[in-house]
């Protein structure tokens, strides 16, 4: 009776978690407006959104290459930030370093309206003009925690030595830690990036404070912008579902490419 009590509570909850990913996508085939009412099957949402032949297709399509520039820039000098900040950590000996771990997770556990908040006071406290500049400064805050925590794990593992002997053999501290540990880190350098975009990419509250009043609109704004009106744009659904299918595509292939390292490294 545990077994099935235990495997019918993992089934309930598969379901809770992706019936309404599964119902998005199944209406994103239907021209209806309106969410659950089925007329017929069509691509007509997707070639809506593909062509920008839509009611305010171009705050979407807008909203879309904003959050992407957005989460591309802010993860990738997040992960910069966050090995350099890890190495650095790691490097650290006893309190200290326990002091500063505990710090840097503090911005993961942190509601997202409190940093949002805080980040809004800080800019206008020092003057800053608020939109791209702000937002993107803002996610790689919050991001660069996420990195640190996805390399600490590889320099745990790595050897220690291997840094002094690269010195040892006449190499530069930029040579040693370009040629010897980013090649030994990359693994937790992708993963934190990975992370840092996904983080950006859904992130609403801390863009709402900060985004500022010069009509700067990324996906999660612009979503919480539409449904204030009444109501979702259909082809939402469709980019909703390419989204998801793409985060699921590229989780198979790193999980695949992880399997098979793994057995390389067993043989």
């Amino acid at each position: 009776m545990k077994k099935i009590l235990a495997k019918a509570y993992i089934w309930v909850l598969l379901i809770v978690l992706y019936a309404p990913i599964v119902f998005i996508a199944v209406f994103s085939f239907t021209e209806s407006r309106v969410l659950g009412s089925w007329q017929g099957f069509s691509f007509k949402l997707y070639e809506n959104l593909f062509t920008g032949g839509m009611q305010g297709g171009i705050s979407l399509i807008s909203a879309v290459n904003n959050t992407l520039l957005i989460a591309g820039i802010s993860a990738a000098v997040a992960t910069l930030l966050g090995t350099v900040a890890a190495i650095g950590i790691f490097n650290l000996k006893g309190g200290k370093r326990k002091a500063i771990t505990f710090l840097n997770n503090i911005p993961m556990i942190n509601p997202d309206v409190i940093t949002g908040v805080s980040l809004f006071l800080l800019f206008v406290f020092l003057g800053f003009s608020q939109g791209y500049t702000t937002v993107i400064l803002a996610h790689i805050t919050f991001c660069t925690p996420y990195v640190v925590l996805s390399v600490m794990p590889k320099l745990t593992q790595m050897n220690p030595n291997i840094y002094e002997a690269a010195l040892d053999l006449g190499a530069t501290p930029a040579q040693a830690l370009r040629k010897v540990m980013i090649p030994e880190l990359r693994p937790g350098m992708i993963s934190g990036f990975i992370l840092a975009f996904t983080m950006s990419l859904d992130d609403f509250a801390v863009t709402f404070f900060t985004r500022g009043s010069q009509g700067l609109e990324t996906l999660s704004t612009y979503i919480y912008t539409d449904a204030r009106k009444g109501g979702l744009t259909p082809e939402l659904r469709p980019l909703m579902t390419i989204i998801f299918l793409v985060i699921l595509v590229l989780l198979l292939v790193i999980n695949l490419r992880k399997d098979n390292l793994n057995r390389k490294a067993v043989k």
